[in-house]
């Protein structure tokens, strides 16, 4: 069976990712005209023939959130009328991811609209890392190919020596996040604690107490996302009152404003080590860590047919 042919497609939110993608594939991005008009609506315009094609629009939903995710929405549709054969949303970070669940009366389930609005807009399969919660798989009708960040993060940790020693805890710096927490523990040989927070605010938390041991050892905070790291900074505080000696952070997303790189800068953290799935990703203390390779390794398999799980091994 020969692999249908491939076009890349990128959009405005993050070209530097896009680009790299299709330098680890060995080919180019589109040319595809993404503008707005004076009123702000967007226009696309895909300037090559992308009929029959295997189409990948890489467009991670990260701030704009909103503008980002109808550009992608926008050139989905232009991507269908145009006959192409089958079209995938590459959302390397998928926005209102925490909006999952009625947890307040008269409240949208958002995570949920969005992926009803990819799958009547056009989308075939959907290519995503390192969800929020695992479960908005399940919000869509279409394949989901969810891929992880740990490898290539638990790469680069091993590369720096961290852990090394023997003498590393992994903290989930809150009770939702032991999960992953424990496959990185697992990962590096290391123990686990556990961080029990309060949160006062969207952007303001009160960490309260330690489960698990970090006297005397180095820390690896591990966490899904970020965006003010009030969450990282608290848990960093009381770690460090508790006697951790150097104190990292793992970290998938990092959707940094200037709240959460002062925030970092003025922290007990050593460095955040995180992707580069958005272009906030960046500042004092923060070390990316590419996942194009990883993303163009997951479109080459599709594209071919072939297994993505291997992809999930360290």
């Amino acid at each position: 069976m020969v692999a249908p042919r491939m076009k890349l497609i990128s959009g405005t939110a993050h070209r530097s990712l896009a680009e790299n993608i299709a330098d680890n594939l060995g080919t180019k991005l589109a040319d595809v005209h993404v503008t707005a008009f004076p009123d702000g609506e967007t226009f696309v315009k895909i300037n090559e023939n992308v009929r029959g094609a295997d189409v990948y629009i890489i467009q991670p939903s990260c701030p704009p959130t909103n503008h980002n995710i109808m550009e992608l929405l926008i050139m989905v549709d232009a991507a269908r009328r145009a006959s192409a054969g089958r079209i995938n949303a590459v959302m390397p970070f998928f926005g209102y991811a925490r909006q999952d669940r009625k947890d307040q009366p008269r409240v949208p389930i958002t995570a949920k609209l969005i992926a009803n609005l990819l799958t009547e807009a056009g989308v075939d399969r959907v290519i995503t890392m390192d969800l929020h919660a695992p479960q908005i798989q399940g919000f869509f009708d279409i394949p989901v190919d969810h891929l992880y960040a740990k490898p290539a993060l638990i790469g680069y940790l091993r590369d720096q020596g961290i852990g090394a020693n023997g003498n590393l805890t992994v903290v989930s710096p809150d009770v939702g996040g032991v999960k992953m927490a424990r496959a990185y523990a697992d990962a590096l040989g290391a123990d686990l604690a556990i961080v029990a927070k309060h949160r006062i605010s969207a952007t303001k938390v009160e960490a309260m107490n330690i489960i698990g041991e970090v006297q005397d050892r180095d820390v690896l905070l591990v966490d899904d996302m970020t965006e003010t790291a009030g969450t990282l900074c608290a848990a960093a505080e009381i770690l460090k009152r508790n006697g951790a000696r150097r104190i990292y952070a793992g970290v998938s997303h990092a959707v940094l404003g200037d709240l959460g790189r002062q925030r970092i800068k003025d922290s007990a953290i050593e460095s955040v080590i995180t992707t580069d799935s958005v272009p906030m990703a960046c500042g004092e203390k923060v070390l990316n860590v590419g996942i194009g390779p990883l993303l163009a390794e997951a479109i080459r398999r599709i594209n071919g047919g072939q297994s993505v799980t291997s992809l999930f091994e360290v």
